[in-house]
């Protein structure tokens, strides 16, 4: 599904964010940036170790930052790391809010035309899918209307009933 906002479009698939052709894929991180499971796991076995080598040297970031490593072996060139929230630790929404917006910040900063973001903590950090959808889509939206540089804005869900939600919301614009 595709949707066209300005001159950017915003796109939903189903796949394995490792496998696409983007400048800039979004890392779900842990505070430590360290790579282990889920997504950082594949972004690690299939990027190689100058990624975590890249990570050790920024250290740790609160909840709602977001940093810029090179990506390795992948076929984007960077990989933004996002440390969404877990949820019951408060304010999950304003953190996902400002991981999202400050991914795209970086991105805008370093003249990134396509990212794409998998779906924000909604793994093992609990995060509701619908409200991770409607958070991350609205940041999304209202951030492109502003930029000229972002052309394209990919979420990529690993499981089909995720697409069906986010496609549900994205429907709704």
């Amino acid at each position: 599904m595709q949707f066209y906002i300005a001159k950017s479009s915003i796109e939903l698939i189903v796949g394995d964010i490792t496998d696409l052709d983007v400048d800039a894929i979004v890392n779900p991180a842990n505070c430590r940036l360290k790579l282990g499971g889920g997504v950082a796991g594949a972004i690690l076995q299939k990027g190689g170790e100058s990624i975590q080598k890249e990570c050790d040297k920024i250290g740790c970031i609160p909840v709602g930052w977001a940093v810029l490593t090179g990506a390795g072996n992948l076929s984007a060139q960077y990989v933004i790391h996002a440390v969404g929230p877990r949820m019951g630790e408060g304010d999950e929404d304003e953190k996902l809010q400002n991981a999202t917006l400050n991914s795209l910040k970086i991105a805008e900063e370093y003249a990134i035309e396509s990212i794409a973001f998998p779906a924000i903590s909604t793994g093992i950090f609990g995060y509701p899918i619908k409200r991770c959808a409607e958070i991350m889509l609205n940041v999304t939206a209202g951030f492109i209307k502003q930029s000229s540089r972002i052309k394209r804005v990919v979420f990529c869900l690993y499981r089909p009933d995720d697409y069906e939600v986010f496609r549900g919301v994205l429907e709704h614009f």
